[in-house]
């Protein structure tokens, strides 16, 4: 059996990107593969975050793989600052690491833009840390959406290079697991954009705790075109607004983009948004109902990721003493 690693950052507020390229793949997952997922609090403070934002996000992202149908028990599910070895492995990848790699990183110069002297040593690093994070459990398969497959190549190669370095055969080249329609949820403002907690537009983005007359006032808003309904997959190639809302249909109902163009070709877009309302609003009023318990109860999704980071460490540490061993730590 493959070991699984994911992760999600604890910005605050899950959004139905997060669910449809993440989470909902993990519940997939985890009766064929062994699961570890985190919460990537470490991750999250490479731009500066507020503590106490900080703490309540990570219980709400954990409260929502758990809502989703994520089970504690079958998968190990804990925050990444719990585990030591993710910032030991990262200083490490460190060293392996070469600047010309991290140079070649796009979303470095994406989230840094103009001021790429103010932000953060972490972020530009963090793609080491991503990969430590993965290779910390040998992690053989890794899901990704296609923003993230150049971090994944970045962790193969690290883990090459380091297997080479020390003549020791001690990662493995973990490799990309990459799912159908809406991988990529794009904002309801502009089908050119990605989803984002960001986005200063509510009615940009679902959110994971949003009731069914948000959800339904927010598809009814969301930006389309004049035309009717693409009826191929072709036909929806430079309509972008057109093309994110029916591979969110083809999502939440588990079909193929082309098959959401069959059933919905030539209709009014009018008509398509009630039917996608209706269906999110199926799909999601029950995890939103689930994580509200959750969040009411911190205490249980604190015990929950106390007994994943233990889990987890089992793992890690077995594996992070034979790295020190290959490095030449001493270790008394």
């Amino acid at each position: 059996m493959g070991r699984i690693f994911s992760g999600v950052q604890p910005s605050g507020n899950l959004t139905l990107g997060n669910y449809l390229g993440a989470i909902r793949n993990w519940v997939k997952l985890q009766n064929d593969y062994e699961c570890i997922f985190c919460v990537v609090d470490m991750h999250a403070i490479t731009v500066w975050q507020d503590p106490e934002a900080l703490r309540r996000a990570t219980r709400e992202v954990a409260a929502g793989m758990l809502a989703s149908g994520v089970d504690p028990k079958k998968n190990i599910i804990f925050n990444q600052s719990a585990v030591s070895g993710h910032a030991e492995l990262g200083w490490i990848f460190n060293c392996v690491s070469r600047l010309g790699w991290l140079n070649r990183m796009t979303q470095f110069k994406e989230k840094a833009g103009k001021h790429k002297e103010n932000a953060s040593c972490g972020l530009y690093v963090y793609p080491n840390l991503m990969a430590a994070d993965i290779l910390l459990y040998k992690g053989t398969h890794v899901p990704v959406g296609d923003d993230q497959k150049q971090h994944l190549e970045l962790a193969r190669d690290i883990a090459q290079k380091f297997n080479n370095d020390f003549g020791k055969e001690i990662f493995p080249l973990p490799e990309p697991m990459i799912f159908g329609s809406a991988t990529r949820v794009m904002s309801l403002r502009d089908g050119t954009k990605k989803m984002s907690k960001s986005d200063p537009s509510e009615y940009s983005r679902i959110g994971m705790t949003d009731d069914a007359d948000t959800i339904a006032k927010k598809v009814r808003k969301a930006k389309t075109d004049p035309h009717p309904v693409p009826d191929s997959i072709e036909a929806c190639e430079d309509r972008p607004e057109a093309k994110n809302l029916m591979n969110i249909f083809a999502a939440l109902s588990d079909q193929e983009l082309k098959d959401v163009c069959g059933e919905f070709g030539g209709q009014s877009f009018a008509d398509f948004k009630k039917a996608l309302t209706e269906l999110a609003v199926e799909k999601l009023a029950p995890i939103s109902e689930e994580m509200q318990r959750y969040m009411d109860d911190p205490a249980q999704v604190d015990a929950i990721l106390k007994d994943g980071a233990e889990r987890a460490n089992a793992i890690a540490e077995p594996i992070l003493k034979e790295v020190k061993e290959a490095v030449g730590f001493l270790q008394p």
